[in-house]
């Protein structure tokens, strides 16, 4: 599978509640919102919770271990029947999940959303030889996911991770290869399909691997067709004129901040300034054929000064940026958390917990809420069918 949009279709098959509170009613005593009940696992700062809802479920549970970010899910989705499940996944049982979800025995969600985290298989660290081995435990999350789809038994599922879990090496092709296994094993067939956020309107271009499914004897659901097109990335893959009806949107979208410098505000030196836009540190060592060159994709420094370019979406934001890392903005300073919402489409008065660099972390491994809200409408369905 590449990057630019293949598909792989497969057959796929904090502690407990509070026992002071009220019993919850069951699902069935309550209004459910228009397509049902969703749970969250791997929830993070709630990007796929927000597009979950855009689309019309409603997330009743999440488990996340993180502090911060399971206070952020909690300071933004009131209506969560419980607080956020605070626990390692591996040991969080999944009649506990959706017991927190108001669900009884015999019940199951409409929707299950969830994103393992994907260091094992993230492109940014590739560079290292022991994860081009495949030698990151953390692999082993993509199992937590599969299990709770197999006991949860929810009426359709989305899993999102990094797209270099569908590359043919040693890392990523076991790993992917036994996630579709154990989605039919749970009785569920699936389309697998790597999207760029770009082609969907969202003003970055992320390009992330997404796994939607439902039960065999059921219609399968299908990934949205891109709806904005251009270039994107070192790659300049473009969608053909006929499958997008706009143009990309541009990191200096409606609504951009003002080119202000707050007192105190550090900026990148000068050296830095006289990189234009978009002319990186790779690509000018691939002009000059450079015999060894340090900046080259996949390597160590290949996002060393990245900068935005005004009319072009932002490139991939990461989670844990170094000091010299981008992307920065044009005027050669650091993106404001506010910007970097917007880079995600984050709603302006969606509030994050945490310092500077959490609040980064939880926004460079979440999924735009736009393009969750696209993929996750695809599976809209009946609620109870």
């Amino acid at each position: 599978m590449s990057a630019g949009g293949s598909t792989v279709t497969a057959a796929a098959g904090t502690g407990p509640r509070d026992t002071a509170r009220p019993p919850v009613p069951s699902a069935d005593d309550r209004l459910v919102s228009a397509q049902g009940i969703a749970v969250s696992l791997f929830s993070g700062a709630g990007g796929l919770d927000l597009g979950a809802e855009a689309a019309g479920y409603e997330v009743r549970a999440a488990v996340e271990w993180d502090r911060d970010a399971a206070e952020t899910m909690e300071k933004n989705f009131a209506h969560l029947e419980s607080p956020v499940i605070r626990a390692d996944i591996l040991q969080t049982p999944t009649r506990q999940i959706l017991q927190a979800a108001g669900l009884r025995p015999g019940e199951r969600p409409d929707l299950l959303i969830g994103a393992p985290p994907c260091t094992p298989f993230s492109k940014s660290g590739f560079w290292l030889e022991w994860k081009r081995e495949g030698l990151e435990p953390d692999a082993s999350l993509l199992q937590a996911y599969t299990r709770v789809l197999a006991e949860a038994r929810p009426r359709r599922f989305v899993l999102e991770n990094v797209y270099a879990l569908t590359y043919d090496n040693k890392a990523s092709r076991p790993a992917f290869e036994r996630l579709l296994r154990e989605i039919d094993a749970a009785g569920y067939h699936c389309e697998a399909k790597v999207l760029n956020a770009a082609d969907y309107g969202v003003p970055q271009s992320r390009p992330r691997l997404f796994v939607i499914g439902a039960p065999k004897d059921q219609s399968l659901p299908r990934h949205p067709e891109p709806t904005h097109g251009g270039q994107w990335g070192a790659t300049a893959q473009r969608q053909p004129a006929s499958a997008a009806r706009h143009r990309r949107r541009s990191a200096r979208g409606p609504g951009h901040r003002p080119r202000t410098r707050r007192r105190g505000q550090r900026q990148i030196r000068a050296s830095a300034a006289r990189h234009p836009a978009r002319r990186q540190l790779p690509v000018l060592h691939q002009q000059a054929r450079n015999p060894d060159p340090l900046f080259t994709w996949r390597s160590k420094y290949w996002s060393f000064l990245l900068k935005l370019a005004p009319g072009k979406p932002a490139p991939t934001i990461q989670a844990q940026p170094g000091p010299y890392v981008g992307p920065f903005h044009w005027d050669n300073r650091r993106l404001r958390t506010a910007e970097i919402k917007r880079l995600f489409t984050y709603p302006d008065d969606f509030e994050f917990t945490g310092t500077r660099s959490s609040v980064q972390a939880q926004l460079g491994n979440s999924v735009p809420p736009l393009l969750a809200e696209k993929v996750i409408a695809g599976t809209a369905g009946t609620p109870g069918s």
